[in-house]
């Protein structure tokens, strides 16, 4: 556990014993607790002040979970030695009276944050007896009297042997048991029976189940290291995740010291000092999550995330925020946490799956040669250990290779690149040939985003194109991002290359259709890429990035147009969604402006490809149906426009076409009753709306005017756009709109776009489209009924929909 400073300061254990002690020779045995609960209270408050003290001066919290850990021993100590010395005294026990505390699971380990569990095991030799259930119940009703959250379990030696054979969670707690009061021998007979019966011959079983353990959690956590909100203790690149390493090197090489597997040729100097620096850092973050929460919260919210970064000493530097630089540091520690749980684990199920230690070759049948590498089984490794200093270039070709062929890449390779590092120099990103298998790695139809994604974990990636390295644990600091730059922009290639391969055909139709008409493709990949590659730099960062395009494309070997292409596409990569999303697409000027900074058919479609990888890669809940439509509706309208626009008589047509078109549908409306129709709507009508709408709009027209209702309403869930479509029909007069709009608000519907329409004949026929607080269609029958009612009350004035807003929180709760 190591040495803690000023230990009396903490808890005096002899001088509490005492006091419990005279306090119990008042009492009758077994009776009122009472008397214990005050002084108890007042040691573990002051213990805890003196703990937390010490850390917000020193901000060390490897030290401060020792110091927990250290309290809380010595507080059980004290209970067990009150309860069995003053309570339930046995003068002369027999051999099945004996009693051992242990400590097991976070705190076996010797580590205990601010507000964690306290995991004990009250051992006994074979059955319970009546006085070990006596002091067992005293003991843990002392604790639960002092508020602590116990989790314990009481059982025998060959209960604990026969468990842990079975579950591995209980194998796992076993593992790293830690005497703490009693009888020590039965401790070491557990331990000793533990390791021969359970541990010996077991190593690649319990490897390969904790990695299937890892891989679930992470799963059920989220599968990034690099969510904007991490868990610190259960998500990928966190605590739980060095645990696993912890877990696994015990078992197998019977130490917990990390350090001592350096000795054994399993980690590197380098590595066991980065395992030491992680978790040093990560249980910092831990204690401040806990004292600033007030409660086991490992969660690193945006709303503490700001505070904690302040109390580690982040400042603002220009570009960039304190918390945004905080967040930085924890992300490049959790990747850290990632390579090196990574290759350990990995060296380590391959050793324990052959039964013996890894030579840089295994010779036997699965060995073959794949240019100039060595294949292993499934995975692709490298000949020597000097390989990549004796071929620099090799640091690119092993991730193509290894691409082109579908090979894992064995976990040595990936160590000797991470330790070749100084190898990507300024001759290396100036050598064509490294250059060309870097593009070549980018623009392959065969997944280029986990071949990246290897690079970006080695280091190479963020070496060979500095830039990226500039935004490797780059975060957004915003509810609208959910990932790192680095990680949104490997997403967003991976989703360009899902559009090309056709798997994301039916919830990204028109990409998917214009992908294989595209000419610039190797443009479109390296615009993905560095569509973000300045951020984080101050000023605007698609300008910036379009000055890093114009340096990199001739380097990656692009030609002029391609890199005046892809320099256009970083520059101009937010026009099209700001341009759908913010502006009137039904505007004719909005248009002719867009299409004035586009120009070209194929700008126009690179532009709609790159936007919608963009948006898909930001975040699970962030694209849509109904961004779909907008988008889908301003390229239409755009390659219009480009392709010839709409003159006089060319919009004369497109509305005696529309017309048409929508009187097929209208089989039961006379002639006359049609023409009446046709002659409600000026041109812009016609043009803003398709034909099966604008029959809807005939017979809600025709119905509103045969039964005299001031207001006629039409609700219509849209699925495939996720949004309700309202259409309403009632005399139009100034303010109807916002009166509207309010009505929807004080419903709870989130306006997401709107159409206004007066009609020839004073009508105003509104249509909006509306989701809930999720982003989803409002298709609750009891919301849309509301609705109708809450539109007839604003329409009377027996609602005023300002007030009824003035009423509501600023944010929802």
């Amino acid at each position: 556990m190591g040495n803690i400073a000023r230990q009396r300061e903490i808890i005096d254990r002899r001088a509490l014993l005492d006091q419990l002690s005279l306090a119990a020779q008042s009492m009758r045995p077994g009776l009122d607790r009472s008397a214990f609960v005050a002084p108890l209270k007042a040691a573990l408050a002051m213990g805890r002040a003196e703990i937390r003290r010490r850390f917000e001066a020193t901000g060390d919290g490897a030290a401060t979970v020792r110091e927990q850990c250290f309290l809380m021993d010595q507080l059980i100590r004290t209970l067990f030695d009150l309860v069995t010395q003053a309570i339930y005294p046995l003068p002369n026990p027999t051999s099945g009276e004996r009693l051992a505390i242990i400590a097991v699971g976070g705190y076996g380990r010797g580590e205990l944050a601010p507000y964690s569990d306290i995991d004990l095991l009250l051992l006994f030799p074979y059955k319970r007896t009546p006085h070990t259930e006596q002091v067992v119940e005293y003991l843990l009703y002392l604790l639960w009297d002092l508020g602590l959250k116990i989790g314990q379990s009481t059982r025998s030696v060959e209960e604990c042997l026969r468990h842990a054979k079975s579950d591995l969670t209980i194998r796992t707690a076993l593992l790293e048991a830690r005497y703490l009061w009693g009888d020590q021998a039965l401790f070491h007979e557990l331990k000793r029976r533990f390791d021969s019966e359970i541990v010996k011959g077991t190593a690649a079983q319990f490897v390969a189940a904790k990695l299937a353990e890892r891989d679930e959690r992470h799963k059920r956590v989220g599968d990034s290291r690099y969510q904007l909100e991490p868990n610190i203790k259960e998500g990928k690149g966190g605590l739980r995740d060095l645990h696993t390493l912890f877990w696994i090197a015990k078992y197998i090489y019977r130490t917990d010291d990390v350090g001592k597997l350096v000795g054994l040729g399993v980690l590197s100097a380098e590595e066991s000092q980065h395992f030491s620096r992680a978790q040093s850092f990560l249980w910092t973050v831990r204690c401040h999550l806990h004292y600033l929460a007030g409660r086991a919260e490992e969660r690193l919210t945006f709303d503490l995330q700001t505070e904690i970064g302040r109390r580690m000493g982040y400042t603002d530097h220009e570009g960039n925020r304190g918390v945004e630089r905080f967040m930085k540091h924890y992300f490049l520690v959790a990747k850290d946490v990632g390579d090196l749980t990574r290759i350990f684990c990995a060296i380590l199920e391959a050793d324990q799956k052959h039964k013996r230690r890894l030579s840089w070759v295994r010779w036997g049948n699965a060995r073959r040669a794949l240019s100039g590498f060595i294949v292993d089984g499934e995975r692709l490794t490298i000949p020597s250990e000097d390989f990549f200093k004796e071929d620099p270039p090799a640091l690119l070709r092993l991730f193509q290779v290894a691409q082109q062929n579908e090979l894992d890449i064995h976990p040595r390779a990936l160590r000797a690149a991470s330790q070749s590092l100084k190898l990507v120099n300024q001759q290396l990103r100036g050598d064509p040939e490294a250059n060309r298998l870097f593009l070549e790695i980018l623009t392959s139809r065969k997944d280029p985003e986990t071949a990246l994604r290897r690079m970006n974990e080695a280091g190479v990636f963020g070496r060979f194109i500095p830039d990226f390295g500039r935004v490797v644990a780059q975060m957004q600091y915003d509810m609208y991002h959910v990932y790192t730059v680095d990680e949104h922009t490997l997403f967003a290639i991976g989703i360009l290359h899902k559009i090309e391969s056709g798997l994301l055909k039916e919830e990204l139709p028109l990409a998917t259709q214009l992908m294989p008409t595209i000419v610039s493709r190797r443009a479109l990949y390296l615009a993905v890429l560095l569509h973000d590659i300045a951020k984080g730099r101050g000023g605007d960062h698609s300008e910036i990035g379009e000055q890093i395009a114009l340096k990199l494309g001739p380097r990656l070997g692009l030609s002029a147009e391609e890199t005046e292409t892809v320099a256009w596409l970083v520059r101009w990569h937010l026009l099209m969604s700001s341009t759908a999303f913010k502006l009137d697409i039904g505007d004719a000027q909005t248009i002719a402006n867009f299409v004035e900074r586009v120009q070209s058919p194929e700008r126009l479609k690179l532009l709609l490809v790159l936007t919608v990888a963009d948006i898909r890669a930001v975040g699970p809940k962030v694209w849509n149906g109904w961004k779909a439509a907008l988008l889908r509706e301003l390229y239409h309208r755009a390659i219009e426009v480009i392709s010839g626009g709409l003159s006089a008589e060319g919009q004369d047509s497109h509305v005696a076409a529309a017309q048409a078109a929508v009187r097929r549908l209208l089989p039961d409306f006379s002639d006359a009753q049609f023409a009446t129709f046709a002659g409600r709507g000026y041109a812009f009508y016609w043009l803003s709306f398709d034909a099966a709408t604008h029959a809807r709009h005939a017979r809600l027209m025709r119905e509103a005017e045969a039964s005299g209702a001031p207001l006629t309403v039409e609700k219509r869930v849209d699925s495939q756009r996720a949004v309700t479509e309202i259409t309403l029909y009632t005399a139009d007069h100034p303010g109807l709109f916002s009166r509207i709009a309010g009505a929807l608000a004080v419903s709870g519907a989130n306006i997401v776009d709107a159409r206004i329409m007066t009609m020839s004949n004073g009508m105003a026929l509104d249509t909006f489209w509306v989701q809930d607080s999720a982003g989803g269609a409002l298709d609750r029958p009891e919301k849309l009924a509301k609705l109708a009612v809450v539109f007839e009350n604003v329409l009377t004035g027996d609602l005023k929909p300002h007030r009824e807003l003035a009423r509501l929180p600023a944010f929802p709760s």
